[in-house]
């Protein structure tokens, strides 16, 4: 918004300059662009159209051009432009608090991932082809709140003192630049979702028999999204090289960022379907033991609270996208901003803080740490026995004091 603003402005200020000056010289004022007036002369604009695309309100402002200049501007911005009699909620409170959810979700997914990261990152018993996926999703899911908040923060600023006009192509770049790398993390992030179902789905169909590379995997998850962001910016600067391409008036551009990601959710979906379908199949079974019934539910079961949850409510929306409904627009906007933001926060739940693996391991580790100044002080207690017992020794044999040192080693 602040950007469309500014935009607005320049080009207000260029064709300013090449008017001659009447009686009322045009200017920039209201977020609207005066032209030159003459004496007498009503200048009616319609609510300038960053405005209205985010309010959605249409008015007009109205100002005349008298002996003293230009008159105040009237009816007032706000009553005109921003004020709502229709009962519905005021879109900048609602885009705001969406904002806020968005930042608060990412914060706590960042703090959560990077702290299960460095969890199985320390522990090598935990290092298996299954926690390298997971590893992989983790990092998705932290680039993209990086890129997430980056790009907020270059667009959404509340900092009034940012003036791109100052340093235009360094600013231009960066902006781009975050748009980018925000497509590019969001789609890596859906396709490693993608990724789990597939590992989990070949796992239960051909397990012991035959094991995918990582490299398949990486492919998938960070290769293929790459192929379409390529072709997303040569689109761009050949369709629509636009100030910070955000605007999506063309919509090829767009589709090549959209159709990848709805189509790595259905097809989630659909290895949703027929893993549970497999496993009915398996854990009915009378001939699979305890054990591997036990191997089945815990190898499926983060899995299969991930793929519903991050999968059926994109499927419900993907006849939306080219359909613009006010309301429908808006819960999927708080799905995909607000709630979607905790799905990190989720995920590192479900993979690694309730994982029993990972709980062992650290269970073994505290018990060290526990243990460690005990072990020490009967090591010293031991030493000093064994001194004791070998001055001892020289005495004639005494049964009960090799008992008692034997109990004690064994103790120890």
């Amino acid at each position: 918004f602040h950007w469309e603003i500014q935009r607005a402005e320049k080009e207000c200020r260029t064709q300013l300059q090449q008017q001659a000056a009447p009686r009322c010289p045009g200017e920039w004022g209201f977020a609207s662009c005066w032209r030159n007036a003459a004496l007498g002369e009503v200048m009616t604009l319609p609510c300038p159209s960053p405005l209205l695309r985010l309010v959605g309100k249409h008015g007009n402002l109205s100002r005349n051009c008298t002996e003293s200049g230009w008159s105040d501007v009237y009816p007032a911005i706000t009553v005109a432009c921003l004020s709502n009699d229709t009962g519905k909620p005021n879109e900048l409170v609602f885009y705001r608090v969406v904002r806020i959810l968005s930042t608060l979700g990412h914060s706590l997914s960042l703090i959560a991932l990077l702290t299960s990261t460095v969890i199985i990152c320390l522990f090598r018993r935990l290092h298996c082809m299954r926690n390298y996926i997971h590893l992989n999703l983790f990092m998705s899911f932290v680039l993209r709140a990086v890129s997430v908040l980056t790009k907020d923060t270059l667009l959404f600023s509340d900092d009034e003192n940012t003036d791109c006009s100052t340093q235009p192509s360094l600013m231009m770049f960066l902006c781009c630049s975050s748009l980018v790398f925000f497509n590019y993390f969001v789609m890596a992030n859906f396709f490693w979702l993608l990724v789990e179902g597939i590992y989990l789905h070949t796992l239960l169909l051909v397990i012991h028999t035959y094991s995918t590379p990582l490299t398949v995997y990486m492919f998938i998850g960070w290769g293929i999204p790459f192929v379409f962001l390529v072709a997303w910016i040569v689109c761009r600067i050949n369709l629509e090289d636009t100030w910070c391409w955000e605007m999506n008036e063309n919509p090829i551009p767009n589709r090549l960022i959209n159709w990848p990601i709805m189509a790595s959710v259905i097809i989630s979906f659909i290895l949703f379907i027929s893993i549970i379908r497999i496993l009915v199949q398996k854990l009915r079974c009378t001939d699979v033991g305890g054990n591997e019934q036990s191997q089945y539910r815990r190898l499926a079961k983060s899995t299969l609270l991930l793929i519903p949850l991050f999968g059926v409510n994109y499927v419900v929306f993907v006849h939306l996208m080219d359909r613009p409904d006010e309301n429908m627009n808006r819960i999927q906007i708080v799905f995909d901003l607000g709630l979607g933001s905790f799905q990190g926060l989720i995920v590192a739940i479900l993979y690694c803080f309730l994982n029993s693996e990972v709980q062992s391991e650290l269970r073994r580790t505290w018990r060290s740490l526990s243990l460690k100044p005990y072990v020490g002080r009967d090591y010293r207690l031991h030493a000093m026995s064994v001194s004791r017992n070998s001055t001892e020794n020289q005495f004639p044999r005494n049964s009960r004091a090799q008992s008692i040192l034997q109990t004690e080693t064994t103790t120890l």
